[in-house]
């Protein structure tokens, strides 16, 4: 366990499958949330708390201010969780439109960010592209095909499909548009709600990338009402087709779960590559 200078441990908290987290007093008297891991990737919690500041530069919605950050943990400020309601839910879904609309650069990780996203244990590329089916095949659909042939997390005739995926990619994704800015890894978990109501975003993989990645990634394990993405589309409509593209987008973090847990994600990732392998 690594703290801040003369941090003092209040309690121990959930702090996802591979960091510890714990509520502290830091120095200086402020409470704050730490995670941290001794076998951490280098640049990991600097990149994280880049991208936190990266998403909150659009000034969009709430996500906590990094209060220190060092190679082996990484401090921000403690929010005391609530309930999400009706009036969050909207707020959520017209602060994420706007988030995205504050775009990026490119297509991958922001402007001097480090080149790589971490799914849990996994890292894949982060490079900067200038086309997102090159990025989406590139960087995430085909380097976790390598891995999952690697590792034996798909079946050869799975690992095919998601391959024929990332051929036709250009006839799957939809109109083009400029690189949203993504929180990355925005399952309803990564969704908190204040003790006001009110929405935050924790724990980003913040790159640039279409859009509709989050919104699909909300969608799969459970997630925010119809209000919440009506309150998107009054801010930012999506283009046409969108629906047939929600698994599109689901299939990466499928596969990133194939990879980590096995079990029924194969099945689902397999399933999606087949619906788009044409």
């Amino acid at each position: 366990m690594s703290l801040p200078s003369a941090a003092r441990v209040l309690a121990r908290v959930g702090g996802g499958d591979i960091n510890e987290a714990y509520r502290v007093e830091l120095a200086d008297g402020r409470v704050a949330f730490v995670k941290t891991r001794s076998d951490a990737g280098a640049g990991e919690y600097e990149a994280e708390a880049a991208g936190l500041a990266w998403l909150a530069d659009a000034g969009a919605l709430r996500l906590p201010r990094v209060l220190d950050a060092a190679a082996d943990y990484l401090a921000l400020e403690w929010v005391d969780g609530g309930r999400l309601g009706a009036d969050g839910e909207e707020e959520l879904g017209r602060g994420l439109a706007r988030t995205h609309l504050a775009g990026a650069e490119h297509f991958g990780a922001p402007g001097g960010a480090i080149a790589h996203a971490r799914f849990g244990s996994l890292r894949l590329p982060n490079d900067a592209h200038e086309s997102w089916p090159d990025f989406y095949a590139g960087s995430r659909l085909l380097p976790l095909a390598r891995l999952s042939r690697e590792r034996g997390a798909l079946t050869d005739a799975g690992i095919v499909a998601v391959e024929r995926v990332c051929a036709r990619i250009d006839q799957l994704v939809g109109a083009a548009e400029p690189p949203a800015r993504l929180h990355g890894d925005l399952w309803w978990g990564n969704v908190m709600a204040g003790a006001d109501g009110r929405p935050w975003l924790i724990d980003p993989s913040a790159y640039g990338g279409d859009r509709e990645v989050d919104l699909a990634m909300l969608r799969l394990f459970g997630g925010p009402s119809a209000r919440m993405f009506a309150a998107y589309e009054e801010v930012a409509p999506l283009s046409a087709g969108w629906r047939d593209r929600v698994e599109l987008y689901q299939l990466a973090p499928l596969l990133v779960h194939a990879l980590l847990f096995g079990g029924s994600y194969r099945e689902r990732a397999e399933a999606a590559a087949r619906r788009y392998a044409g």
